[in-house]
Protein backbone atom coordinates (compact mmCIF):
# COMPACT_ATOMS: atom_id res chain seq x y z
CA UNK A 1 0.00 0.00 0.00
CA UNK A 2 1.32 3.41 -0.99
CA UNK A 3 0.83 6.56 0.99
CA UNK A 4 -0.60 9.59 -0.81
CA UNK A 5 0.22 13.05 0.57
CA UNK A 6 -2.81 14.78 1.99
CA UNK A 7 -2.20 17.98 -0.02
CA UNK A 8 -3.02 16.24 -3.31
CA UNK A 9 -6.35 14.77 -2.16
CA UNK A 10 -9.55 16.44 -3.37
CA UNK A 11 -11.01 18.80 -0.84
CA UNK A 12 -7.85 18.94 1.19
CA UNK A 13 -6.77 22.29 2.57
CA UNK A 14 -3.20 23.53 2.34
CA UNK A 15 -1.59 25.46 5.09
CA UNK A 16 0.01 28.42 3.35
CA UNK A 17 1.68 31.44 4.71
CA UNK A 18 -0.18 34.66 4.06
CA UNK A 19 -3.72 35.18 2.79
CA UNK A 20 -5.22 32.30 0.86
CA UNK A 21 -5.53 32.86 -2.87
CA UNK A 22 -3.66 36.16 -2.70
CA UNK A 23 -2.26 37.39 -6.00
CA UNK A 24 1.47 37.86 -6.34
CA UNK A 25 2.66 41.44 -6.37
CA UNK A 26 3.76 42.83 -9.72
CA UNK A 27 7.04 44.61 -10.15
CA UNK A 28 6.80 48.39 -10.23
CA UNK A 29 6.54 49.85 -13.76
CA UNK A 30 9.73 51.07 -15.37
CA UNK A 31 10.37 54.77 -15.01
CA UNK A 32 10.60 56.97 -18.09
CA UNK A 33 14.08 58.44 -17.78
CA UNK A 34 16.02 55.23 -17.00
CA UNK A 35 14.11 53.47 -19.80
CA UNK A 36 14.80 56.36 -22.16
CA UNK A 37 18.53 56.23 -21.37
CA UNK A 38 18.63 52.47 -21.96
CA UNK A 39 16.84 52.69 -25.31
CA UNK A 40 19.03 55.63 -26.35
CA UNK A 41 22.25 53.74 -25.61
CA UNK A 42 21.00 50.64 -27.40
CA UNK A 43 19.95 52.60 -30.50
CA UNK A 44 23.19 54.58 -30.51
CA UNK A 45 25.25 51.41 -30.37
CA UNK A 46 23.18 49.66 -33.04
CA UNK A 47 23.19 52.51 -35.52
CA UNK A 48 26.75 53.74 -35.03
CA UNK A 49 28.32 51.67 -37.80
CA UNK A 50 25.41 51.61 -40.21
CA UNK A 51 24.58 55.33 -40.10
CA UNK A 52 28.03 56.91 -40.34
CA UNK A 53 28.29 56.39 -44.15
CA UNK A 54 24.79 57.83 -44.56
CA UNK A 55 25.73 60.81 -42.41
CA UNK A 56 28.69 61.41 -44.71
CA UNK A 57 26.32 61.35 -47.67
CA UNK A 58 24.00 63.85 -45.97
CA UNK A 59 26.89 66.19 -45.19
CA UNK A 60 28.33 65.90 -48.69
CA UNK A 61 24.88 66.61 -50.13
CA UNK A 62 24.45 69.79 -48.10
CA UNK A 63 27.94 71.01 -48.96
CA UNK A 64 27.23 70.39 -52.64
CA UNK A 65 24.00 72.39 -52.41
CA UNK A 66 25.83 75.38 -50.96
CA UNK A 67 28.50 75.22 -53.65
CA UNK A 68 25.78 75.17 -56.28
CA UNK A 69 23.92 78.08 -54.67
CA UNK A 70 27.13 80.09 -54.44
CA UNK A 71 26.83 80.78 -58.14
CA UNK A 72 23.32 82.16 -57.67
CA UNK A 73 23.46 83.92 -54.30
CA UNK A 74 26.20 86.46 -53.58
CA UNK A 75 25.49 87.38 -49.99
CA UNK A 76 23.08 89.19 -47.70
CA UNK A 77 20.02 87.61 -46.15
CA UNK A 78 19.75 85.12 -49.00
CA UNK A 79 23.14 83.68 -48.08
CA UNK A 80 21.95 83.45 -44.47
CA UNK A 81 19.01 81.30 -45.56
CA UNK A 82 21.17 79.07 -47.76
CA UNK A 83 23.74 78.32 -45.05
CA UNK A 84 21.18 77.83 -42.28
CA UNK A 85 18.89 75.73 -44.46
CA UNK A 86 21.73 73.53 -45.74
CA UNK A 87 22.87 72.89 -42.18
CA UNK A 88 19.41 71.77 -41.08
CA UNK A 89 19.05 69.54 -44.15
CA UNK A 90 21.60 67.21 -42.51
CA UNK A 91 19.22 66.92 -39.55
CA UNK A 92 16.26 66.29 -41.85
CA UNK A 93 18.07 63.57 -43.78
CA UNK A 94 18.87 61.56 -40.66
CA UNK A 95 16.11 62.42 -38.17
CA UNK A 96 13.22 62.46 -40.64
CA UNK A 97 14.14 60.29 -43.60
CA UNK A 98 16.10 57.51 -41.92
CA UNK A 99 13.86 57.35 -38.86
CA UNK A 100 10.77 56.95 -41.04
CA UNK A 101 12.48 54.06 -42.83
CA UNK A 102 13.59 52.50 -39.54
CA UNK A 103 10.15 52.45 -37.92
CA UNK A 104 8.55 51.40 -41.19
CA UNK A 105 10.92 48.44 -41.31
CA UNK A 106 10.22 47.59 -37.67
CA UNK A 107 6.50 47.53 -38.30
CA UNK A 108 6.80 45.49 -41.51
CA UNK A 109 9.14 42.86 -40.04
CA UNK A 110 7.43 42.52 -36.66
CA UNK A 111 10.23 44.26 -34.79
CA UNK A 112 7.72 46.28 -32.81
CA UNK A 113 6.75 43.06 -31.04
CA UNK A 114 10.19 43.01 -29.42
CA UNK A 115 9.76 46.50 -28.01
CA UNK A 116 6.20 45.71 -26.93
CA UNK A 117 7.49 42.92 -24.67
CA UNK A 118 10.00 45.19 -22.94
CA UNK A 119 8.95 46.83 -19.66
CA UNK A 120 9.53 50.32 -20.99
CA UNK A 121 7.01 53.12 -21.64
CA UNK A 122 6.15 53.76 -25.30
CA UNK A 123 7.44 57.31 -24.98
CA UNK A 124 10.88 55.96 -24.03
CA UNK A 125 11.06 53.90 -27.24
CA UNK A 126 10.14 56.83 -29.48
CA UNK A 127 12.26 59.41 -27.65
CA UNK A 128 15.23 57.07 -27.34
CA UNK A 129 15.27 56.25 -31.05
CA UNK A 130 14.69 59.88 -32.01
CA UNK A 131 17.46 61.08 -29.73
CA UNK A 132 19.93 58.51 -31.05
CA UNK A 133 19.26 59.41 -34.67
CA UNK A 134 19.41 63.14 -33.92
CA UNK A 135 22.76 62.70 -32.17
CA UNK A 136 24.35 61.50 -35.40
CA UNK A 137 23.55 64.81 -37.05
CA UNK A 138 25.71 66.98 -34.77
CA UNK A 139 29.11 66.51 -36.50
CA UNK A 140 27.71 66.80 -40.02
CA UNK A 141 25.65 69.87 -39.18
CA UNK A 142 28.61 71.67 -37.60
CA UNK A 143 30.89 70.82 -40.54
CA UNK A 144 28.27 72.04 -43.00
CA UNK A 145 27.71 75.26 -41.08
CA UNK A 146 31.44 76.06 -40.83
CA UNK A 147 31.98 75.34 -44.52
CA UNK A 148 29.00 77.51 -45.48
CA UNK A 149 30.16 80.42 -43.34
CA UNK A 150 33.62 80.29 -44.92
CA UNK A 151 32.15 79.92 -48.42
CA UNK A 152 29.81 82.90 -48.11
CA UNK A 153 31.99 84.99 -45.81
CA UNK A 154 29.61 84.84 -42.84
CA UNK A 155 30.70 85.21 -39.20
CA UNK A 156 31.30 82.13 -37.04
CA UNK A 157 30.66 84.03 -33.81
CA UNK A 158 27.21 82.61 -33.08
CA UNK A 159 27.85 79.07 -34.23
CA UNK A 160 27.00 77.91 -30.70
CA UNK A 161 23.31 78.54 -31.46
CA UNK A 162 23.38 75.31 -33.48
CA UNK A 163 23.84 73.38 -30.24
CA UNK A 164 20.31 74.52 -29.36
CA UNK A 165 18.85 74.35 -32.86
CA UNK A 166 20.00 70.78 -33.56
CA UNK A 167 18.14 69.05 -30.69
CA UNK A 168 15.01 71.17 -31.15
CA UNK A 169 14.80 70.79 -34.91
CA UNK A 170 15.93 67.17 -34.58
CA UNK A 171 13.12 66.43 -32.13
CA UNK A 172 10.51 68.03 -34.37
CA UNK A 173 11.70 66.23 -37.50
CA UNK A 174 12.29 62.93 -35.71
CA UNK A 175 8.74 62.97 -34.40
CA UNK A 176 7.42 63.49 -37.92
CA UNK A 177 9.68 60.74 -39.28
CA UNK A 178 8.69 58.26 -36.58
CA UNK A 179 4.99 59.01 -37.09
CA UNK A 180 5.34 58.49 -40.87
CA UNK A 181 7.05 55.14 -40.35
CA UNK A 182 4.57 53.92 -37.73
CA UNK A 183 1.40 55.06 -39.49
CA UNK A 184 2.38 53.88 -42.98
CA UNK A 185 0.56 50.72 -43.99
CA UNK A 186 3.59 49.36 -45.87
CA UNK A 187 7.35 49.70 -45.57
CA UNK A 188 7.62 51.14 -49.07
CA UNK A 189 5.12 53.85 -48.17
CA UNK A 190 7.13 54.77 -45.08
CA UNK A 191 10.24 55.14 -47.24
CA UNK A 192 8.33 57.31 -49.69
CA UNK A 193 7.00 59.56 -46.94
CA UNK A 194 10.47 59.94 -45.48
CA UNK A 195 11.89 60.87 -48.87
CA UNK A 196 9.12 63.40 -49.49
CA UNK A 197 9.64 64.97 -46.08
CA UNK A 198 13.37 65.27 -46.63
CA UNK A 199 12.79 66.79 -50.09
CA UNK A 200 10.41 69.35 -48.56
CA UNK A 201 13.02 70.28 -45.95
CA UNK A 202 15.58 70.59 -48.73
CA UNK A 203 13.56 72.77 -51.09
CA UNK A 204 11.67 74.89 -48.56
CA UNK A 205 14.54 75.24 -46.11
CA UNK A 206 17.47 76.04 -48.40
CA UNK A 207 15.90 78.34 -50.98
CA UNK A 208 15.64 81.98 -49.83
CA UNK A 209 12.01 82.74 -48.86
CA UNK A 210 12.19 86.11 -50.62
CA UNK A 211 12.15 84.31 -53.97
CA UNK A 212 9.24 82.01 -53.14
CA UNK A 213 5.59 82.56 -54.12
CA UNK A 214 3.23 83.36 -51.28
CA UNK A 215 1.57 79.92 -51.31
CA UNK A 216 4.98 78.24 -51.04
CA UNK A 217 5.86 80.47 -48.10
CA UNK A 218 2.74 79.27 -46.32
CA UNK A 219 3.81 75.67 -46.87
CA UNK A 220 7.25 76.58 -45.58
CA UNK A 221 5.74 77.89 -42.35
CA UNK A 222 4.14 74.47 -41.79
CA UNK A 223 7.48 72.67 -41.98
CA UNK A 224 8.76 71.91 -38.44
CA UNK A 225 12.39 72.68 -39.26
CA UNK A 226 11.62 76.14 -40.68
CA UNK A 227 11.77 77.81 -37.28
CA UNK A 228 15.14 76.27 -36.52
CA UNK A 229 16.42 77.53 -39.86
CA UNK A 230 15.04 81.02 -39.17
CA UNK A 231 16.55 81.10 -35.68
CA UNK A 232 20.01 80.23 -36.94
CA UNK A 233 19.79 82.51 -40.00
CA UNK A 234 18.97 85.52 -37.81
CA UNK A 235 22.24 85.14 -35.90
CA UNK A 236 24.30 86.06 -38.96
CA UNK A 237 23.29 89.72 -38.81
CA UNK A 238 25.53 92.26 -37.14
CA UNK A 239 23.17 92.72 -34.18
CA UNK A 240 20.81 89.72 -33.92
CA UNK A 241 17.40 90.23 -32.38
CA UNK A 242 17.74 87.58 -29.69
CA UNK A 243 14.11 87.92 -28.63
CA UNK A 244 12.98 86.87 -32.11
CA UNK A 245 15.58 84.09 -32.14
CA UNK A 246 14.26 82.83 -28.81
CA UNK A 247 10.69 83.00 -30.13
CA UNK A 248 11.63 80.87 -33.16
CA UNK A 249 13.34 78.34 -30.91
CA UNK A 250 10.28 78.25 -28.64
CA UNK A 251 8.02 77.52 -31.62
CA UNK A 252 10.42 74.80 -32.77
CA UNK A 253 10.36 73.28 -29.29
CA UNK A 254 6.56 73.35 -29.18
CA UNK A 255 6.31 71.67 -32.58
CA UNK A 256 8.80 69.07 -31.37
CA UNK A 257 6.68 68.23 -28.32
CA UNK A 258 3.57 67.87 -30.50
CA UNK A 259 5.29 65.75 -33.16
CA UNK A 260 6.86 63.43 -30.58
CA UNK A 261 3.48 63.12 -28.87
CA UNK A 262 1.92 62.09 -32.18
CA UNK A 263 4.74 59.61 -32.74
CA UNK A 264 4.16 58.09 -29.28
CA UNK A 265 0.46 57.69 -30.05
CA UNK A 266 1.34 56.12 -33.41
CA UNK A 267 3.67 53.69 -31.63
CA UNK A 268 0.93 52.63 -29.20
CA UNK A 269 -1.45 52.17 -32.14
CA UNK A 270 1.02 50.11 -34.17
CA UNK A 271 2.21 48.00 -31.23
CA UNK A 272 -1.25 46.65 -30.40
CA UNK A 273 -2.11 45.63 -33.96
Amino acid sequence: MSAVPAEVLPGSALAVDGPAGGAAELAPPARLWPSLAAVYRAQLSRARVARIPLLFVATFQSVGIMIMMRGVVDGGTEAHSVVAGSSIVVVAFVALNLLAQYFGQLRATGGLDHYATLPVPPAAVVLGAAGAYASFTVPGTLVTAVFGCVLFGLPLTNLWVLLIVIPLAGAALAGVGAACGLLASRQELATLLGQLGMSAALLLGVLPPERMPEIVRLLRDLLPSTYGVEAYARTFSGSPDWAVVAADLAVCAGVGVISLGVATWAYRRAAVR
